[in-house]
């Protein structure tokens, strides 16, 4: 006869259970042992013919048990052939930018473990296990490889500014837990994957998946990783001055949607400042002649004043609008199960 155990057992073996799965699965990674876990490999690519080869050979090596999928983006120069040759498995986004081929794969592919990396050749396909084990062992929902310059012309000087500045001003307004939000080189969690809503269309996507997890309190973490240049021949896609640009908007459109009682809030602020500077002169004339000789100005100043105090209200408006969306979003990512239940899963099974 079968017994259940479920809501019966006492606390302290379950307690002795729980930490037994875990020192299981924790010796399990230290073994470097994947083989019950789905890995994807995330490759999206736009005319890197030149590169993409290498980038499959490498991550075929470093995860042999990973499958590993090539997102071509209207690609010119044969890089779908030149994946296809080298054993990826080749799709196809005609929507042009890396975002939509982000939201592509993410909603393709199914997988427990995601490696997403750009197909240029310039992240270190080594570095993916240990990434993955920290993402597990951790139970983590992103790891972000972060890019230590082993070559000169790996970074160009105006992208490491525009890195830094921006990375500031993220940490500035969501919080500081990253120190590269702009690193094309991610393991995923398929709860982070399956829950997150893509909503930029070219490279503002690393800042839209770092805000994600920022804004949620996501667990995440990173990880050192060596960036090296570009093979020769092959040509960077990110402009400096657009591209950086466009994230900045990016960053401003999410502080808006996210955090819009403070935005709104600074706007009614500066509003009502410069109502008051308008009103002080008007206010000291009356109070000396008993007139107001700059009807236009007053007039004008209590326009702002009444701009400012619809700014506040719209802001306390849309923070309880966005409450509701962020409560909606951490169902989503709770309906997943966490980094690690895979294996239980595999194994109960």
């Amino acid at each position: 006869m079968g017994i259940s155990t479920s809501g019966t057992m006492p606390q302290a073996w379950r307690g002795r259970t729980v930490l037994a799965d875990r020192r299981e699965a924790i010796a399990g990674l230290r073994s470097n042992d994947l083989g019950s876990y789905r890995v994807a490999v995330l490759v999206p690519c736009y005319n890197e013919a030149v590169a993409i080869a290498k980038v499959v050979a490498d991550f075929r090596s470093a995860l042999p048990e990973a499958s590993i999928f090539v997102y071509d983006n209207n690609s010119s120069d044969g890089t779908a052939a030149a994946a296809r040759a080298a054993g990826a498995s080749v799709h196809r986004e005609e929507h042009q930018g890396k975002g939509h081929v982000v939201k592509r794969m993410f909603a393709d592919v199914e997988a427990d473990i995601y490696v997403l990396v750009d197909g240029d050749a310039t992240y270190d396909a080594p570095s993916a296990r240990p990434m993955i084990q920290k993402l597990l062992a951790e139970r983590l929902d992103m790891v972000v490889g972060t890019r230590v310059h082993r070559e000169q012309e790996a970074y160009r000087a105006g992208h490491v500014t525009g890195n830094k500045v921006l990375t500031g001003f993220v940490a500035q307004v969501f919080g500081q837990r990253f120190t590269d939000i702009l690193s094309g080189y991610r393991v995923f969690s398929r709860r982070f994957v399956k829950s997150f809503p893509v909503l930029s269309g070219g490279f503002e996507i690393e800042t839209e998946l770092t805000v994600h997890a920022l804004n949620l309190g996501l667990p995440v973490g990173e990880y050192d990783t060596p960036y090296y240049a570009r093979p020769e021949g092959s040509a960077s896609k990110l402009n400096t001055w657009r591209d950086g640009f466009r994230i900045l908007w990016m960053i401003g459109k999410l502080y808006r949607a996210e955090r819009p009682l403070a935005c709104f809030g600074l706007i009614g602020l500066l509003l009502a400042l410069m109502s008051i500077v308008l009103a002080i002169p008007i206010a000291i004339t009356y109070v000396e002649t008993g007139l107001v000789p700059r009807l236009p100005t007053a007039v004008l100043s209590t326009g702002l004043m009444l701009l400012a105090f619809l700014s506040l209200a719209s802001g306390l408006i849309l923070d309880t609008v966005t409450r509701g969306r962020r409560e909606l979003k951490l169902m989503a990512y709770l309906a997943h199960r966490a980094p690690g239940e895979e294996r239980q899963r595999g194994q109960s099974g």
